[in-house]
């Protein structure tokens, strides 16, 4: 069973400190035992404030690998990219502009399932093992209980046999990680804002939750998972 660590914070502005915060302590501790850190990164408004206030930390960025637990089937210009978000707020005119980004390449692959292929033997010679290990996994919650893009319904959550796969959400396809490999993460933390996200946060502690119904209850680490919450977000009873 996979344990939760649940920690709130009195409104958003102090959980995207918080985030970062804790975001900066595992890469920090990773640095002191390993040549680099391999970190994924999530889209979304509350993960995109974390960034703003991670950039300024004194991290060795020059060995942190940035990578992307998910990405929609956009150009790499579109508003609505992952990467153009986290080359906005993490690495433009901060320290983190040292730190490397490896963007899904979703301007060079003929389709998104060429583009998950290539992404999946990227994460392999960056994170040797089976499954690749990452050291960070940072995570949202949708409402509707998926994380990355792992959607309620979708043929993405039943996918164990490869790291990444193609996701639909939205109308849009996108490029996810899959379970197993967010699962094999050193670190997992997962980022909760909102009264809108109480109900699928709440489903998340829940043990008896089946995952089919909330698919972030697939990313089952051995260690604890932490999990960021504001105080709109915090579930009753907790």
């Amino acid at each position: 069973m996979t344990h939760y660590r649940l920690q709130s914070s009195p409104d958003k502005a102090t959980l995207a400190q918080a985030a970062a915060t804790a975001m900066a302590a595992v890469i920090r501790a990773t640095a002191t035992r390993k040549p680099r850190c391999v970190v994924a990164l999530a889209g979304g408004s509350t993960p995109e404030a974390a960034y703003g206030h991670l950039g300024q930390e004194d991290l060795p960025w020059e060995r942190v690998e940035l990578v992307l637990g998910d990405e929609r089937w956009v150009d790499a210009q579109d508003p609505a990219s992952n990467a153009g978000m986290v080359r906005r707020c993490l690495l433009s005119g901060s320290r983190a502009h040292r730190a490397c980004l490896h963007p899904v390449p979703t301007h060079m692959m003929p389709s998104p399932e060429a583009g998950a292929r290539a992404y999946g033997d990227l994460l392999q010679t960056l994170c040797p093992g089976q499954p690749p290990q990452l050291d960070l996994a940072l995570l949202g919650l949708g409402d509707d209980g998926h994380t990355a893009s792992l959607f309620p319904g979708t043929t993405a959550v039943e996918v164990k046999d490869r790291w990444t796969t193609v996701g639909w959400g939205k109308g849009l396809p996108r490029v996810s990680m899959t379970a197993p490999l967010l699962s094999a993460a050193q670190q997992v933390i997962i980022l909760v804002a909102g009264a809108a996200k109480r109900q699928a946060l709440q489903r998340l502690l829940d043990p008896q939750e089946d995952p089919a119904r909330t698919p972030a209850k697939l990313v089952a680490p051995k260690g604890e998972v932490l999990v960021l919450c504001d105080q709109a977000a915090f579930p009753p009873g907790d």
